[in-house]
Order: structure tokens, then sequence, then C-alpha cells
């Protein structure tokens, strides 16, 4: 059966933001005080959507009263808890705006930086990313975040000091063909940055947490930096697996004719104790095997991709904007935009 929805009827709002919750009771109601009083303030029009976590503890009702009596409130309420990165992605599949603001439900992120924020994507970039620079948290978790941000930013190539901070602005194009599994959300402007994204980072006010306990572990450090392989791989190799494969085939087969040579050196001077009973002949024959299977799952990889592109009706690139010439005399048409999913050029820069 599927989830009940209900329309909605006016004009798209230009920014969504985007509030993940999971039982946070004593904490929402002053949030949407103090949200409310922020968003009001700006000249834009906007939308409060609460991606509720499977939360258990009343917050799911305490929402709904939200928007029941504020027009400006949506409430998406999963059926259990799946985890941030699912609500991340609810939060771009049931938001309208053309600029998305993310941030937790636990008060911890300021809503009075959202104008810095939107000053930042108003300066042309297409991601302004939260720096909790000075961290309201346990230093059990402090350091093992400092940790893991720095291995990100220097495997990802995008220079964030903060990956794992929820307050983030983005522009709608280039995020929404995301899919997130795992714990990818905090990988969204690695992701943006494949696009051609402008990213810049600036520092936000993180604050003590008021109620309740953080929902965090440790153990999540771990699962990040296996996702951060898994994002280096889908964002230097997704489209050419092959060569991943075969620099890995290249190296097995260098190391095999190394110990090949060895052994027939070994063979060519003076006895050598163990000429007639070298492990490393083996050795050498079993590495370029598994060379040649390498190969072989290159080849398999490159025609998953090729199906899953064509089936797909995706394209390999992405288009910012198309400028067409005009006939002597006629007005000048403007700009048309990409289309979806699109076609053109991807130019990859970040802020300094």
């Amino acid at each position: 059966m599927g989830a009940a929805r209900i329309g909605r009827v006016g004009p798209e709002p230009r920014l969504s933001v985007v509030v993940l919750v999971y039982n946070e009771i004593d904490s929402i109601e002053p949030l949407q005080e103090e949200l409310t009083g922020v968003l009001e303030g700006l000249d834009m029009s906007y939308e409060i959507v609460y991606i509720d976590d499977g939360s258990r503890d009343g917050s799911t009702e305490k929402m709904s009263q939200f928007a029941t009596h504020d027009p400006h409130v949506r409430v998406v309420s999963f059926r259990r808890n799946f985890g941030q990165t699912a609500a991340v992605q609810a939060g771009i599949d049931n938001s309208r705006g053309e600029i998305l603001i993310f941030m937790d439900g636990d008060m911890q992120n300021d809503p009075h930086d959202i104008p810095r924020l939107l000053a930042k994507i108003d300066e042309g970039y297409d991601v302004a990313s939260g720096w909790r620079k000075s961290r309201e948290d346990d230093p059990s978790r402090v350091l093992p975040s400092r940790i893991a941000n720095w291995i990100i930013a220097r495997i990802a190539g995008v220079p964030l000091h903060d990956f794992g901070c929820t307050l983030k602005a983005y522009r709608r194009e280039v995020i929404e063909d995301v899919k997130l599994y795992g714990e990818m959300h905090r990988f969204i402007p690695v992701y943006a940055s494949w696009v051609g994204a402008r990213i810049t980072e600036l520092p936000v006010n993180h604050r003590r947490r008021a109620f309740g306990r953080s929902k965090y572990s440790l153990s999540r450090t771990s699962r990040v930096l296996l996702d951060l392989f898994t994002v280096k791989l889908l964002g230097s190799y997704s489209t050419k697996p092959i060569y991943f494969f075969g620099f890995a085939a290249f190296g097995l087969w260098a190391l095999a004719l190394l110990f090949a040579a060895t052994v027939i050196i070994q063979k060519m001077l003076p006895p050598y104790p163990y000429a007639h009973n070298n492990p490393l002949l083996l050795l050498a024959v079993f590495l370029a095997i598994v060379g040649v299977q390498f190969i072989l799952m290159g080849l398999l990889a490159e025609l998953s991709i090729r199906t899953y592109h064509e089936s797909q009706g995706k394209n390999v690139y992405v288009v910012r904007e198309v400028i067409e010439g005009q006939e002597m005399g006629e007005s000048r048409p403007s700009p048309r935009p990409a289309p979806r999913g699109g076609e053109g050029e991807a130019v990859r820069s970040h802020a300094k």
C-alpha cells in the first residue's frame, strides 16, 4: 500500500528548509517557532519540510499540528526508522524549492545561519556548506570526526572541513538526480562536484544539545570510511571501469614478470639451493592468471555500465545552459535552461 499524500495547490516556493527529525519531541516546537521567525524575515517564498524518520515519542503528532496551522509546513513520516541518509533522500524527493537547506531537528543547528547560507548561494555558489568550527559535542565524537573529515577531503578532492554538518544549502539542479545509499548523505557535496558545482564553506553556530541525547555512535565513522571507498570508485571510474580493473591487472602482471625473471636469473647463476623448488614461479603464474581475470571483470563492468546508461537514457555529461545565436534583426533569445538529466560540459571548481 502506498503512502498517503496531501496534494498542494499554488506556486512552488523558492526555498525549501528540510528538517530531519527522529524522536525530538522536546526540540521541534521551539525549533518551529525560531525557524518560522527567521524565514518570515526573508524576502522569498518558502516551505518547511519535516522528515520524520520513524519517531516513536510523539514527534509525529506534534509536527502534524504544525502542518494543520501553518500552510508553509509539510510532514513526511516514515513507517519505521530508516536512517539519516534515507531521510535526506526523502527531503530531496518531497521538497519543491529551487534552493534546499537541510538541518537537524535537535536545535544544534542555528536557523539564524540560514540567511548567511542564502547569501552565498546568491553570490553564485551552488553549494554552501556549514562548518561547525566551534563544535559543542563530546570530545570522543569530535576527534574521530575531524580525522574522518580530513581523510574524506583528501581522497574526494573537495576541500571541506565538515562533511558531517547537516546544515547545508544546495541549488536543486545539482542534487536532484542524486540517489543516496548507506551513509552517503554526507558525500552530497562530492556528488555535486561531479557535475561542476561551485562549492564554498562558512563557519556556522553549533549549539549544545538542550534536549535528549545524540543518536550517533562511533561505529558510524568506520561505515563512513567504507562508503568513501565506494564514492571514490564511482567518481573516478563510474563511466570507465575497465581503467580500474586494467590498472590492477597491469600491476599484477608486472609482479608476475618480476617473479618470473627472478626465477630465471636464479637458475642461470651458480647453484642456488632452492632453484628447483622455488615458490616464486608458482606465484608468478598465479598473479598472471588473476590479472587476466581482472581484465575480464573490467570488460563485464564496461558492458554493465553501457547497458545502464543506455537503458536509463542517461548522458555522461551535464549542461548548465544553452545559448543560441540570432539572425540579424531578430530579438535576442533568452538562454534556455538545460534539459533535466541533460547534456554539455561540467567543470569542477571549488571555493578557496
